[in-house]
């Protein structure tokens, strides 16, 4: 897909490739929640495809999907993932660490930007990630107060920086029990092992001290890996979100 427009960030220094699928304002009026896709330069049309086969479903309410994108896919110079995903630098990823100033871009600049262009749902908020995309979903869910109130991590990169992402669930959880958010987390069983015992892990962590208001979905794709899931974990989340 082609981007809908260009958006810099003053958080960043970054300017931002838009990707945007609205319904029709005619058929389907406003106001619609959002969903928010990382990696919007390479996964964005898996977002929409799921979108479209779950809503000709009638699973799913007509959605606002946006995919944030640098235009220019994975390992390209201006492509700054390693960067935004990441809440803490590792000395694989010179440059990480980034994931307070990207998340602020999106809740400060880009959410804006979105309601002067279309009928958005003030109070129904979206975002979707695969891998380390999921790791900046994870992060934007685990804040005091979570700007998002639904989150979609597909693959979620757990491992980062010595599965640091845990720790900061547990450091929220001590200071307080309630996180009021909706959260679906999937992944392809034929996934490596780490991944899969680190969403295990997890799981068990939020099993053991719930918050409560949380909701969590969990699904695993038997005949997926990590670089087909999508196909898979796109639609099933947007619709145990959405529907």
């Amino acid at each position: 897909m082609k981007p809908t427009f260009q958006l810099p960030s003053p958080e960043t220094g970054t300017d931002y490739w838009i990707y945007v699928s609205a319904p029709d304002p005619e058929t389907e009026p406003g106001p619609w929640p959002v969903m928010l896709f990382m990696d919007g330069d390479d996964q964005f049309s898996y977002g929409v495809k799921g979108y479209r086969a779950v809503r000709a479903a009638g699973a799913v309410p007509p959605l606002l999907l946006v995919g944030v994108g640098y235009g220019a896919g994975y390992g390209r110079g201006t492509n700054q993932r390693g960067r935004d995903y990441t809440p803490a630098p590792h000395p694989d990823e010179p440059s990480s660490g980034g994931a307070e100033a990207f998340l602020k871009f999106l809740t400060t600049t880009l959410w804006p930007e979105l309601e002067r262009r279309h009928p958005v749902h003030a109070k129904t908020r979206g975002i979707a990630g695969h891998s380390l995309g999921s790791l900046l979903v994870l992060h934007a869910l685990f804040q005091k107060t979570p700007f998002f109130t639904h989150h979609l991590a597909s693959a979620p990169s757990i491992w980062w920086d010595n599965r640091a992402i845990l720790d900061q669930a547990k450091r929220l959880r001590a200071h307080q029990s309630a996180l009021p958010a909706q959260l679906y987390l999937g992944v392809g069983g034929k996934d490596s092992e780490s991944m899969h015992g680190d969403l295990a892990l997890l799981e068990a962590q939020l099993a053991a001290k719930p918050f409560t208001g949380l909701q969590i979905t969990s699904e695993q794709f038997p005949k997926r890996d990590h670089y087909t899931a999508l196909a898979d974990t796109f639609p099933s989340g947007l619709k145990a979100l959405f529907g």
